[in-house]
C-alpha cells in the first residue's frame, strides 16, 4: 500500500480540491457538515422530543451520578462512559428536557468532529451525504438524546478509524495521532468490548507498519478507556476472567448464535428483542438493511477503480468486526448494537450514491439522479414511520413508570425508600427510591435483607398484574397502580405514612 500525503492526494478525485491531514480548521465544505449535524440535532429535538422519560437502561447509568434517586445496580457488561457523559447535567439537575437538548447538542457536534477526521480522504458532498444517511436511520435519531452508550461507540469508531488512516498517510500529522487514543478511549469508555471487536483490523495493520508512535496511540486510547471498567472487574467482580464470564451470562451466554434474523426483527422499532420471537417485519421496513451494505461494497469498488481502496476497505473492515458479536455471538438483538456498522458502512454508501448520481452522461443523469432521490425519499418516509412508532410506545411505557411513581408517593412510599420486583429499577429511579432484586440479573440483596430494609423504610414490591407477590411479599398490601401491582410492606416503626 501507497504510504505518505502524495499517495492520499494521488486518489483525490479530478476536480475535487483535496484537503491534506492538519488542514486549517476553515477547509472548504465545512459548511455542509457543519449543515447536516445541525439538522440532526434539530431532527432529534423534533422528532423525539426531549420530553421523552428515561428508559430502563438509562435509568441505571444516570442514577450512578444523579441528583433524582440513588444509583441502581451495576451489573457486569455496563461500563461508566455514559454515566460520565450525562454528569455535567445530572450531578446537579433532574431535569430530563435539560438532559435531553444536551445530549442532543453533544451528539450533533460529536458528528460534525467525526466527519471532519475525513476530509483527507473523502470530498464534503460525500462526508454530507455519508453524514445525513447515518443521522436519518430511525435508531440513530433515537438513541442520539438517550443516555447510552452504542451512539458515542459509532462516533468513536469514526473518529478512530479516520485518524489512524490519517496517521498511516502522514506520520506528522499529530492531530490525528491524538486523535486515534481519543477515538479508541471513547469507544472503551462506552463499551469496552465493543472497542475491541471494532479496532481489530486497525490492530493486525499495525503489525507490518511498524509504527511505534500509532501502535502506542490506539493502545493507550483503549487502555485509558478499558482501564476503569478492568481495575472495577477485579474490586467488584473477581477478577477480569469472571466479570466477562458473568457478562457473558447475562447476555444469555455468547456463543455460536445467529442473529441476523433476531436484528431483522428489531428493526421494527422493538428496542430490545429478547426474546426475538415476533414475525418478520415488512420487507420495505428491512430493506434498508440489505441496501446499505450493498452500496458499502459498491463504494469499494469505486474506490479501488479511482485506486484509492485503503480509506474505504479499512472503514468496511472495522465495520464487518464490530458487528461480529451481535450477529454471531449473541442470542437476542437491540438495534442500537449495530450503529457502529452503520456509521462506518455510511461514508463508503455515500460514495457509491454520490458516484451513482455523478457518472451517467448526457440525458441519463437526471433519470439516475430522480431515482436515487425517489429511494431515498422513500427510506426516509419508512425511517420517520419507525421512528414514531418506537418515540409513542416507549412514551407510553415511560408514562406508566411515572404514574406508578406517583402513586407510591401517595401511599407514603417517599426517599428514603425500596422497590424491589418487576420494573424496580426504572421506577425506583422516578420514585427517588433504592431499588434491589434477590434474584435475576440485577441481584444484589437477599430476601432477609429487604425484611431487614422494609423494617426501618418505606418497602414496595412491584409485580405484574394479578400475579401473585414474590414470596418475601405475601401479606403485604397490594394496590393496582398503571400497568403493574404495588404490594406495600408494613409501615416501619414510628413511621405514621401509611
Amino acid at each position: 500500500m501507497a504510504e505518505g500525503t502524495n499517495a492520499t492526494l494521488a486518489g483525490a478525485r479530478r476536480g475535487v480540491p483535496a484537503t491534506v491531514p492538519g488542514a486549517p480548521w476553515r477547509a472548504p465544505g465545512s459548511w455542509l457538515l457543519a449543515a447536516v449535524a445541525v439538522a440532526f440535532t434539530v431532527a432529534q429535538l423534533a422528532l423525539v422530543g426531549p420530553g421523552l422519560g428515561l428508559g430502563w437502561d438509562e435509568t441505571v447509568y444516570v442514577s450512578q451520578i444523579s441528583a433524582q434517586a440513588p444509583p441502581a445496580f451495576f451489573s457486569a457488561p455496563r461500563a461508566r462512559g455514559v454515566s460520565l457523559l450525562v454528569a455535567p447535567v445530572t450531578s446537579w439537575s433532574t431535569s430530563t428536557e435539560l438532559l435531553r437538548v444536551y445530549l442532543a447538542v453533544l451528539s450533533g457536534l460529536g458528528l460534525y468532529l467525526a466527519l471532519r477526521v475525513w476530509r483527507a480522504f473523502f470530498p464534503p458532498r460525500v462526508l454530507a451525504a455519508g453524514g445525513a444517511l447515518f443521522a436519518s436511520l430511525w435508531v440513530t435519531l433515537f438513541y442520539g438524546p438517550a443516555a447510552m452508550p452504542n451512539h458515542w461507540v459509532a462516533l468513536g469508531a469514526l473518529i478512530c478509524v479516520g485518524c489512524f488512516l490519517r496517521v498511516r498517510a502522514d506520520r506528522a500529522d499529530r492531530a490525528a495521532l491524538w486523535g486515534v487514543a481519543a477515538g479508541a478511549a471513547l469507544m472503551a469508555w462506552m463499551r469496552p468490548t465493543d472497542a475491541v471487536w471494532t479496532t481489530l483490523p486497525l490492530l493486525v495493520l499495525l503489525i507490518p507498519a511498524r509504527n511505534l508512535r500509532l501502535a502506542l496511540a490506539l493502545l493507550a486510547g483503549l487502555a485509558t478507556g478499558g482501564g476503569q471498567w478492568i481495575t472495577e472487574a477485579y474490586l467488584s467482580h473477581g477478577g477480569l476472567g469472571e466479570r466477562l464470564s458473568e457478562a457473558s451470562r447475562i447476555q444469555g451466554g455468547l456463543g455460536w448464535n445467529l442473529a441476523v434474523d433476531d436484528q431483522l426483527r428489531s428493526l421494527v422499532g422493538r428496542t430490545l428483542c429478547r426474546p426475538c420471537t415476533a414475525e418478520m417485519p415488512h420487507p420495505v421496513i428491512v430493506v434498508w438493511w440489505f441496501v446499505l451494505p450493498l452500496l458499502a461494497l459498491a463504494g469499494l469498488a469505486v474506490a479501488a477503480r479511482a485506486r484509492r481502496a485503503t480509506p474505504t476497505l479499512v472503514p468496511l473492515a472495522c465495520a464487518v468486526t464490530a458487528a461480529v458479536p451481535y450477529l454471531l455471538l449473541i442470542g437476542y438483538a437491540a438495534p442500537r448494537f449495530l450503529l457502529p456498522f452503520y456509521a462506518l458502512l455510511a461514508l463508503p454508501a455515500a460514495d457509491a450514491l454520490c458516484r451513482l448520481v455523478t457518472a451517467p452522461r448526457g440525458p441519463l443523469r437526471p433519470v439516475v439522479a430522480a431515482a436515487v432521490a425517489l429511494g431515498l425519499a422513500g427510506h426516509l418516509a419508512v425511517q420517520y414511520v419507525v421512528l414514531d412508532r418506537t418515540v409513542d410506545r416507549t412514551a407510553a411505557d415511560r408514562r406508566d413508570w411515572t404514574r406508578t411513581a406517583a402513586e407510591l408517593h401517595r401511599l407514603g412510599v417517599r426517599p428514603p425508600c425500596l422497590l424491589t420486583g418487576t420494573e424496580a429499577i426504572p421506577v425506583a429511579y422516578y420514585a427517588g427510591c433504592s431499588s434491589a432484586n434477590p434474584r435475576g440479573h440485577n441481584v444484589n440483596i437477599t430476601e432477609a435483607g429487604i425484611l431487614r430494609t422494609a423494617g426501618r423504610v418505606p418497602t414496595a414490591a412491584l409485580s405484574l398484574p394479578g400475579a401473585p407477590p414474590p414470596s418475601y411479599a405475601r401479606g403485604w398490601r397490594t394496590h393496582p397502580s398503571a400497568g403493574l401491582d404495588v404490594h406495600l410492606a408494613p409501615s416501619p416503626p414510628g413511621d405514621g405514612t401509611r
